[in-house]
């Protein structure tokens, strides 16, 4: 049992005001508590991106449950598949023949439709055993040429020393695609899951000058996807995209250029500013966007008022970002739910900290969060789902991973979800239980 103060669940350890908090690792990472509020994808979904695709796990039963049920969820079984490692595969040598052996009965069942891309997933046990898979990827390759192999691993164990299984992921996405000739009329969004709106600012300044924006999001077709090679730049906006930038800078000469999403103004138009120099068209001004902007900061703070209200890091890539724009234009934030903070938020942490050093900050996998009180002393609006969990609210906008949103566009609709997130109470047990916000086969 946690001790209780004043009546209370002791939040030591996993809240802190602001003002205390140590830069940029907020909360000590240790035993975690994972709440259940799943809009977050996990690498099942961001691989059913790719079309036409299949993928395939490899470790033992318990280690499966997950990913098998994100498919089963999705109603997406037919586009993945298991091997399941047994105690013998350990110790008798047959570890690299059992992963051959089970994709080629996968691959024979798939007929006659083979997949054109095969994701292999093994597991950390293949780490401890040391495993051939350079050995077993040539293998196949040889046994079945008219499928491209993809080299992926599922192990957690690895969250700490080297690449996390969702950065790996994101980076082979684009692994598929082959070099050749470059469209100077197009380009890609890289390393999202989601799909920007065809209205934002960034999407208009392609269309008006007459370039193709390519997204893996939108993408129906594998032909669809293979295009995204020809595109002569590469805009991330996330960290999930710097693995991607690189490599597809350095196989496909592709420029790149990471321009985070952020909720200010100034750094909306000096990144808009950016893809405008990189492509080499004048710079637009944006003080319509901005006015546009600053009536619909007004038209919601006369509706929302002083509720306060609580950001997570899930909702958004930056959360200070967000938090700072908001108390800018006279929002009551009082909680943001984070585990630490990254780079590019940085500055923002700390103009928040500076102006408004008693703002709480909770953690999100704290392991002190399973009990603590999910009730607010009044009712609060949460932007993500995380936040709408620990504060117990009904009144919460539903997103995850920035909800596609970008630019000056991206946030009067999030100006607009939160006005209806104040008027309307909803029950969150129906909606944060669902994995995979915004994923095509989970809305």
């Amino acid at each position: 049992m946690l001790k209780r103060i004043d009546g209370r669940e002791d939040t030591s350890g996993a809240c802190v005001a602001i003002k205390d908090a140590v830069f940029p690792g907020i909360f000590y990472d240790g035993l975690q508590y994972s709440p259940p509020a799943r809009g977050t994808w996990n690498i099942v979904h961001t691989n059913m991106l790719v079309p036409g695709s299949h993928q395939i796990y490899i470790c033992a039963l318990g280690c499966l449950r997950g990913v098998v049920l994100t498919a089963a969820e999705m109603g997406a079984m037919d586009r993945f598949s298991s091997i399941v490692v047994e105690e013998h595969h350990l110790y008798d040598g047959t570890m690299e023949d059992c992963i051959v052996d089970g994709v080629g009965e996968i691959l024979q069942g798939l007929l006659p439709q083979v997949p054109t891309a095969c994701f292999i997933y093994p597991a950390c046990i293949h780490h401890f055993m040391g495993c051939d898979m350079d050995d077993v990827y040539r293998r196949l390759e040889e046994a079945y040429p008219q499928t491209r192999f993809v080299a992926c691993w599922m192990d957690p164990i690895r969250r700490h020393s080297d690449l996390t299984a969702e950065m790996r992921t994101r980076r082979q996405l684009y692994s598929l695609l082959e070099k050749g000739d470059l469209n100077p009329k197009s380009v890609n969004i890289v390393g999202s899951n989601l799909a920007v709106p065809q209205d934002c600012e960034l999407a208009l300044l392609l269309k008006q000058n007459g370039f193709i924006l390519r997204e893996l999001p939108a993408c129906r077709t594998y032909e669809e996807y293979e295009k995204m090679a020809e595109s002569v730049l590469n805009i991330g906006q996330e960290p999930y995209a710097r693995g991607p930038l690189e490599d597809m800078e350095r196989t496909l000469g592709q420029k790149g250029l990471y321009l985070s999403n952020s909720f200010g103004y100034d750094e909306i138009i000096a990144n808009l500013h950016a893809v405008s120099d990189a492509l080499q068209l004048p710079r637009q001004s944006y003080d319509r966007e901005v006015e546009q902007c600053e009536e619909a900061f007004a038209a919601a703070r006369d509706i929302i008022g002083s509720m306060p209200i609580a950001i997570d890091s899930a909702a958004v890539f930056r959360p200070f970002s967000l938090a700072k724009t908001l108390l800018q234009h006279g929002f009551a934030v009082q909680r943001v739910y984070t585990d630490g903070v990254s780079g590019e938020d940085g500055d923002d942490f700390f103009w928040v900290r500076e102006h408004y050093p008693d703002l709480e900050l909770y953690s999100m996998r704290h392991a002190k969060m399973r009990r603590i009180d999910r009730r607010t002393d009044v009712p609060m609006l949460a932007i993500g789902q995380k936040a709408a969990y620990f504060t117990g609210t009904a009144h919460f906008v539903d997103m995850a991973e920035n909800g596609g949103l970008r630019d000056f566009r991206g946030i009067r609709t999030l100006l607009d979800w939160m006005v209806d997130a104040c008027r309307t109470e909803k029950e969150a047990r129906k909606s944060i239980n669902l994995k995979g916000w915004g994923c095509r086969s989970c809305v």
